[in-house]
């Protein structure tokens, strides 16, 4: 269950956000979709580090089944930033980007394994049809 919230006027695919979390877990998973402010206030008071970000995830502690997954704040600034510099549309980045942070909630993190959360990020683009370009993007960061 995806429950979400859009404090922007950003366009979501709820269906489409739905499909990619109902494949990766069936535990409850909270959405916030903000701007570069709130997330710079997120990124500045539980990772001390004062400058917005495109996601953040925030896992909830221990295998608890009954308890949701966790939560992922996307910034919709963000969104349209990257969708626009690099030539896809919003729909897919914010797909690209809830894909990264569930990832992160299911365990995975790019900065200490060797390349296993990239390589399930590749799978997924290709299984959800986003465009191949945001593999391209994931190799170069």
């Amino acid at each position: 269950m995806l429950t979400i919230e859009n404090k922007t006027t950003l366009p979501i695919n709820i269906e489409r956000l739905e499909r990619i979390a109902d494949n990766l877990t069936p535990r409850e998973i909270d959405l916030t979709i903000c701007d570069n402010n709130m997330i710079r206030q997120y990124n500045r008071e539980y990772r001390h580090k004062d400058k917005p970000t495109d996601v953040l995830s925030f896992p909830v502690e221990g295998d608890f089944e009954h308890l949701p997954l966790g939560s992922i704040v996307i910034s919709a600034d963000y969104v349209i930033q990257l969708s626009q510099e690099l030539g896809h549309t919003q729909e897919d980045e914010l797909l690209l980007l809830f894909i990264h942070g569930l990832l992160h909630l299911l365990g995975y993190d790019h900065e200490n394994d060797n390349g296993e959360m990239r390589a399930k990020e590749e799978a997924l683009i290709q299984q959800f049809n986003l465009p191949k370009s945001l593999i391209i993007r994931m190799e170069n960061h």
